[in-house]
């Protein structure tokens, strides 16, 4: 089975390259983030004439989540509870979507960015995380993927600078503590092999040359439970995604499961 998780920066934007990808490779199981449309405006039409089910959580701003699958796509839930967590300076957002496909629970997040150290949107993705976590803690006895885009880069290995980011949001020690625990409740990172370089890159700045000098970040991930890890038989960035005209600034993550 094929699992594969896109920050596609606009379902409607990226349609057409969106479409091609699906026809190309072909994954059983996406999952979509930033679609930037609200579920009634996703394109759900389209996605099923090459045989997929959808399932699509946005409010039509900049944020907005989806899951396609053409091998289930049932017991749909939208968000988590506690989310805001008491955060009131943050208006509640379209950031995470979860199914079961095949046996598999599998969910696709859209992290909050956090903006800066000292915005009340940093408080809030720390909160998002603690509630993650929690609600998290009671799938752990199934197969569970959680797959998305995290906005977090879990080591300084996952910045292509990391004097750059100091000081900024993405990579501090308590976003960093937040992934690390998730991974207490027994989920495993699924590193990907990049396709350019050392460093398995997912997400590369619009600004000019970014790409090109695979100036990068780390921030796409897949957090598995142990028998969906031990199900791997590989895993990369789908760097090729990223080229041409009009591309998401984020790559895909490609996931091979065996049986």
């Amino acid at each position: 089975m094929r699992l594969a998780t896109w920050n596609v920066n606009s379902a409607k934007a990226r349609l057409p390259r969106l479409l091609e990808w699906l026809a190309e490779a072909k994954p059983d199981i996406l999952c979509l983030q930033e679609t930037k449309c609200s579920a009634q405006a996703f394109p759900t039409a389209e996605v099923g004439e090459l045989g997929y089910a959808a399932a699509a959580h946005g409010d039509g701003r900049w944020n907005g989540v989806a899951l396609l699958s053409r091998v289930g796509l049932d017991d749909v839930t939208l968000g988590f509870p506690g989310e805001l967590n008491g955060v009131e300076a943050v208006a509640p957002e379209a950031r995470a979507i979860a199914a079961t496909c095949a046996g598999m629970r599998v969910w696709s997040l859209y992290a909050p960015n956090g903006r800066t150290v000292d915005s009340p949107h940093y408080a809030y993705k720390l909160a998002w995380f603690a509630a993650l976590r929690d609600a998290l803690a009671a799938e752990t006895a199934i197969p569970l993927a959680v797959c998305g885009d995290y906005n977090v880069a879990p080591t300084d290995a996952d910045v292509w600078d990391p004097a750059l980011f100091v000081g900024a949001t993405h990579v501090t020690p308590a976003e960093r503590r937040a992934l690390a625990d998730l991974q207490a409740l027994g989920l495993h990172d699924v590193v990907p092999t990049p396709m350019k370089g050392p460093h398995p890159f997912t997400y590369w700045d619009y600004r000019a040359g970014m790409f090109h000098q695979n100036k990068g970040m780390r921030i796409d991930l897949v957090y598995a439970s142990a028998d969906v890890a031990g199900r791997v038989r590989s895993a990369y960035v789908d760097r090729e995604a990223r080229k041409g005209k009009g591309p998401s600034d984020h790559a895909p993550i490609v996931v091979d499961l065996g049986p």
